[in-house]
């Protein structure tokens, strides 16, 4: 089952061929009448992608369309078979052997490519630094060897808890090079959180720096790191960039400086042949179980994917300087800051910091310094700017910009046509991306030049990428789940040591068919997907996947609270922010101060980004007579929807007093 880009498409090719378009932009007016946005014509003769031949290609042969595509990359040995499906298992380009960190660096260095800017870096106090490909080639060799100095072996786990400076690139591709598997953890982590994910993955080595910077105060990350392994014997050493100077503890035998171990370190380390199905990197995300998932990509059909979107949907030229704002710790920062961008030897800028430290317009004053032309940030980000409003764009010269992308949560129309009008000056596409943790590369989104945009749409599936609206019947519907109907190379390869969680999680609703994103959606009469967030419970806080069980156990750890029910409501900036309903316990008096402690409970626990908006204190939850909290009747309450069914309740006059407190509050 895919949708069909012959009538479709066809409509939507001649929808936009009537936009009368110009350098100008459009009149409200006129949009309100096409709802399509399409290109200047300077854009489209500059485009890489002219004709729809690419889509299809895909639709005749999906699986010789992404062997052809897998030749982008460098193989040490081709493969055998492009694909093997045993649902809900995939495996990709059988027999295959490459790098990945080899198709990033080496490949290039036999090119012109060697000499090019690889990362221009800065930080928030306004140090920089700048790596060619040369360079970054022979700091990835170096460490490279340290890691197998201090025992690191391929199939080893390597967990990364680092800011976003050069090293956290260079220790990624360093463990791809000898076959280590990364798990970056976002530095925003807390102990028990950062813990969590070294156990699960039996950890043999913790990269991290002295501390970070954020609004010119000092993180300690190191501190973090040694709450959280203790008790992990399977860390054998953990190695510490010295990035913020600060004093630091450090453990005999254990802990080592980054710098002194690359002193002495030869610049030569050959690159490990990995199968296509080795595994790359396990990153841990978010899920309703309470517990983190280690989602599991694998090398060749996940570098197949990151490498070939990026072409297809940034447009990418030579001159190019892009600007991914994500942090290294999610998989946007995997597969759009490391391994795409790096494989299509482009030149990108890292930032560290806040983005309105100390000014609100050091984010735009960074555009104009370092001449990005490519911006990919997130929807919360463009929210944030819009409420404080155009002002802190005032004074700065965005002239440079070509190209704007949105990643890691659904933009609404006002928020694109802000972005639109006020960054890109009329003169720029906005290209808005829907993928997953899961999906390892973007799987919806418009070609620059080719595919006419709609503002709050994802428009259209990239080619080779099958995708319908089902419901639950799994049958195709205007509006239901989002289904990906067919197995694509990037696809995780399932969740670590956990294959009946896999299963249940990814494919059982629809019998192991087709895979279930979680995520709502509808298509409208041109084909057009446009996404409506999470069906499941998992929260979406400024594109931070939050499981409510995760939120929930750490409310419950604290002494106080007998129960809890955590939930995602709408929020203008963040898209969604929590809101968490608490039953304390016998005695206890609720109040701000308990309310307040609480919350730091929360970022304890799980971190600043699990902060609740608001926590609410009643004397019981809506719950069913088996005992499950329904939390749609919570989401309603709080976003002051009409009540749903509620005779399944065990006590329906419950529901009266939570919404007589919420409204109080």
């Amino acid at each position: 089952m895919m949708i069909s880009f012959g009538l479709k498409l066809l409509t939507t090719l001649f929808c936009a061929s009537l936009l009368a378009f110009d350098e100008n932009g459009f009149s409200d007016e006129y949009l309100e009448e096409s709802r399509f946005f399409f290109y200047n014509e300077h854009f489209i003769e500059n485009a890489n992608l002219k004709t729809f031949d690419i889509f299809e290609e895909a639709r005749q042969d999906r699986e010789l369309f992404w062997a052809k595509q897998a030749e982008c990359l460098d193989w040490f040995k081709p493969w055998n078979k492009t694909l093997e499906w045993n649902p809900p298992y995939a495996k990709w380009f059988i027999d295959g052997k490459l790098n990945a960190c080899y198709n990033c660096l080496d490949r290039h260095m036999q090119t012109s490519i060697r000499n090019k800017t690889a990362i221009i870096w800065e930080g928030e106090r306004g140090e920089s630094k700048t790596l060619s490909y040369e360079d970054l080639f022979y700091e990835v060799n170096k460490f490279s060897n340290v890691l197998k100095s201090l025992g690191v072996q391929k199939g080893d786990r390597v967990v990364i808890y680092l800011p976003m400076i050069p090293e956290a690139v260079i220790s990624m591709l360093s463990c791809a090079r000898i076959g280590a598997i990364h798990i970056v953890v976002f530095a925003g982590f807390s102990a028990d959180s950062l813990k969590d994910r070294i156990l699960d993955a039996e950890a043999k080595l913790v990269i991290t720096a002295n501390g970070s910077f954020r609004k010119g105060k000092i993180v300690n990350l190191k501190d973090t790191v040694d709450q959280a392994v203790q008790g992990c014997a399977c860390v054998q050493n953990v190695v510490v960039v010295n990035h913020t100077e600060n004093a630091v503890h450090i453990q005999d035998g254990r802990d080592l400086w980054y710098d002194f171990l690359m002193q002495n370190a030869m610049e030569n380390c050959p690159a490990e042949e990995m199968d296509a199905e080795d595994i790359l990197f396990i990153l841990y995300t978010s899920g309703s179980t309470g517990k983190p998932k280690g989602i599991v990509h694998t090398t060749g059909g996940y570098l197949v994917g990151a490498t070939m979107t990026t072409r297809w949907v940034f447009d990418i030229k030579p001159s190019d300087t892009y600007w991914c704002t994500a942090d290294i710790g999610w998989i946007t920062g995997h597969s759009y800051i490391i391994y795409g961008p790096l494989a299509n030897g482009m030149t990108q800028f890292l930032y560290e910091g806040a983005i309105d430290w100390p000014e609100r317009n050091r984010f735009w004053k960074l555009i104009e310094k370092n001449r990005v032309t490519i911006l990919y940030t997130a929807p919360t980000v463009i929210r944030t700017f819009m409420k404080w409003g155009e002002d802190c764009l005032k004074g700065c010269d965005l002239s440079s910009l070509r190209l704007l992308g949105s990643v890691g949560e659904p933009i609404n129309p006002e928020a694109w046509m802000w972005y639109y009008k006020h960054v890109g000056k009329e003169k720029c596409p906005v290209v808005d991306t829907w993928w997953q943790t899961e999906t390892g590369s973007i799987m919806i989104a418009a070609i620059p030049g080719l595919t006419p945009l709609k503002p709050g749409s994802a428009t259209l599936p990239l080619p080779g990428i099958e995708a319908a609206v089902l419901n639950d019947a799994g049958e195709a519907s205007q509006a239901g789940y989002l289904a990906l109907t067919s197995p694509w190379p990037s696809m995780l390869r399932g969740i670590y040591n956990n294959p009946q969680l896999y299963e249940q999680t990814y494919w059982k609703k629809w019998g192991g068919q087709y895979y279930f994103t979680g995520d709502g959606a509808k298509i409208d009469q041109e084909g057009y997907f446009w996404l409506m967030g999470r069906v499941d419970d998992v929260i979406n806080v400024s594109g931070h996947r939050l499981g409510t069980m995760e939120i929930e156990s750490a409310l419950v750890d604290n002494q106080c609270v007998a129960e809890a029910a955590a939930i995602g409501i709408s929020h203008p900036i963040k898209g969604q922010a929590i809101v968490a309903f608490v039953i304390l316990k016998e005695g206890v008096l609720a109040d701000k101060n308990l309310e307040d402690a609480l919350k730091e409970h929360i970022v304890k626990k799980i971190g600043a980004i699990a902060r609740p908006e608001k926590i609410i204190f009643i004397c019981d939850l809506p719950k069913t007579r088996s005992g499950k909290i329904m939390r749609r009747l919570l989401r309603d309450i709080a976003e002051g929807r009409v009540l749903g069914d509620v005779t399944t309740l065990s006590d329906p006059t419950v529901i009266n007093e939570i919404k007589s407190k919420y409204q109080e509050d």
